[in-house]
């Protein structure tokens, strides 16, 4: 039997049970039919980022970043293709710090763009300033085995 993986919808939030070997299927939510992985990253706001990084239990890569950031928005496109890379054995999301001031002070972020990793909720890596798509993935899967 395959190791069932909890996966949040991006769409309406629901928690999703994903057999572990049908990840590659593209699996849909239960609740609204969305698709669970759709190849751009998923916006979180202060409200949702504990949901995502508590109960997705593949690894959570967040792109803490600002609107006015000329790094951040330059960097903007690498990163979503990177998670057309990374997808579905990595939830890529993304946090305006402008807008949500707490989760950003939380984690100590002092320099944006800051890409944060969490496994189950817990920061397993960090790498501050911009970068292409090729370097994000090889950093991702550095840390990740």
């Amino acid at each position: 039997m395959s190791e069932q993986l909890n996966i949040v919808c991006p769409s309406c939030d629901a928690i999703n049970r994903v057999p572990a070997g049908r990840l590659e299927e593209d699996p849909r939510c239960g609740r609204c039919r969305n698709p669970l992985f759709n190849g751009s990253p998923v916006e979180l706001d202060a409200a949702r980022f504990d949901r995502f990084l508590q109960h997705n239990d593949i690894p959570v890569l967040v792109d803490f970043w600002a609107p006015w950031c000329g790094p951040c928005r330059m960097m903007a496109p690498a990163y979503a293709q990177a998670t057309a890379a990374l997808e579905p054995r990595v939830r890529l999301a993304k946090l305006d710090t402008e807008a949500n001031p707490e989760p950003a002070g939380r984690y100590g972020i002092r320099s944006i763009p800051t890409l944060i990793l969490f496994r189950q909720g817990r920061e397993v890596g960090r790498q501050s300033g911009a970068m292409g798509a090729d370097a994000i993935v090889r950093w991702v899967r550095s840390q990740t085995g």
